[in-house]
């Protein structure tokens, strides 16, 4: 190595943020590993590499002595004074053990080590500048495709959209252009990995935000979303002024401002549900469009949720527990309550509740 090999660290140091003498030191680390598995050696030496002419030097450690013991270690006395005239008996110093052929090792462990640390800063920044960014909707061209996941360019960084993360309708090419949730961030030996999904509960809620006023302002809140991406979904809000009606809002006029989110989701159907800090009432507003006679609540040691007993009308039941059961599980998810469903005319006959008469 040499001067343009310095200077040449000097530029790597100005472009991708390196510190020159970072690289120098882990240069020296390689060298060092490499020298002592190639000469299978552990005895007591090191790497310089002179910051100014860039020259290579394997040094060991030696110590002056009378009689050898360990000719690894120590040498004799006056041998020693022909390195370093002044050096005394049991004084330690540097013997320059160079091979012949170190400029060639050390000149590809260079360039194998500066790659790497560069590759090593690129992840980084990768990582820093996306990883503040998860929970965003971000939009990239599909620049290529496997059997597993769709490959996005984002900001001239590649990001992966799994398949699975897909809604059942989604259909893409190369080239076009995609609306996804930055869903996660990961770092390993590898690189760093940029996770979107549209399957996930924060791409709808991204949606809310950026396609209804009242959610972006603030005035209406998302207080929980449970989801089945590309069918069906329900979300729970809340307004935080009294004159507003948060599903009303989330609705609009004749499903005007709700269609506006639906259109982007290619019809999925979107159940907006008022929230309650009640748990009665929240469940009770979760299995809408069924109407709701009693919720109660139970806590079970054997279950990790709590149990709500919901008791419905005799002709309400199939409703509220949906189509294939999705109803009442979004509903369960949406609350975090495990809901056992009851008509009237059962919940009678198991629990001997009164009838109650109630138009449907």
């Amino acid at each position: 190595m040499n001067k343009e090999f310095i200077k040449a660290l000097k530029e790597v140091e100005k472009e991708k943020g390196i510190s020159q003498e970072v690289l120098l030191e882990a240069i020296e680390q390689a060298l060092l590993s490499s020298y002592k598995k190639t000469f299978n050696t552990t005895t007591n030496v090191r790497v310089e590499i002179d910051r100014n002419t860039g020259a290579v030097r394997v040094l060991a450690r030696k110590m002056a002595v009378d009689e050898i013991i360990d000719e690894r270690l120590e040498m004799l006395l006056d041998e020693a004074r022909k390195i370093k005239p002044d050096i005394q008996l049991y004084e330690s110093f540097d013997v320059e053990v160079t091979p012949r052929n170190f400029g060639r090792i050390a000149a590809q462990t260079a360039k194998t080590v500066v790659m790497q640390r560069i590759k090593e800063a690129e992840h980084a920044v990768v990582y820093e500048t996306f990883a503040g960014r998860e929970d965003e909707m971000v939009t990239g061209k599909i620049q290529g495709q496997d059997s597993s996941n769709l490959y996005v360019l984002i900001d001239q960084t590649e990001a992966v959209l799994p398949l699975s993360e897909l809604m059942p309708k989604d259909r893409f090419k190369l080239g076009d252009m995609v609306t996804a949730y930055l869903a996660g961030v990961e770092t390993s030996s590898k690189g760093t990995t940029i996770y979107l999904s549209r399957t996930h509960p924060g791409f709808l809620k991204k949606l809310f935000e950026h396609k209804i006023p009242d959610v972006a302002e603030g005035i209406v809140k998302i207080k929980a979303i449970a989801r089945e991406a590309g069918q069906r979904t329900k979300v729970a809000v809340m307004a935080t002024r009294d004159d507003v009606d948060p599903v009303a809002a989330c609705v609009g006029v004749k499903g005007q401002t709700i269609q506006l989110v639906t259109s982007e989701l290619q019809g999925e159907k979107i159940d907006i549900i008022k929230w309650s800090d009640r748990p009665d009432e929240f469940i009770a507003n979760a299995l809408a469009p069924s109407k709701v006679l009693e919720v109660k609540i139970f806590e079970d040691e054997d279950e990790d949720e709590p149990i709500a007993r919901v008791i419905v009308p005799d002709d309400q039941l199939t409703l509220a527990i949906g189509a294939k059961g999705q109803n009442a599980r979004l509903a369960a998810k949406l609350t975090g309550h495990k809901i056992d469903l009851y008509s009237e005319e059962k919940a009678f006959k198991l629990f001997n509740r009164p009838r109650t008469h109630v138009e449907t």
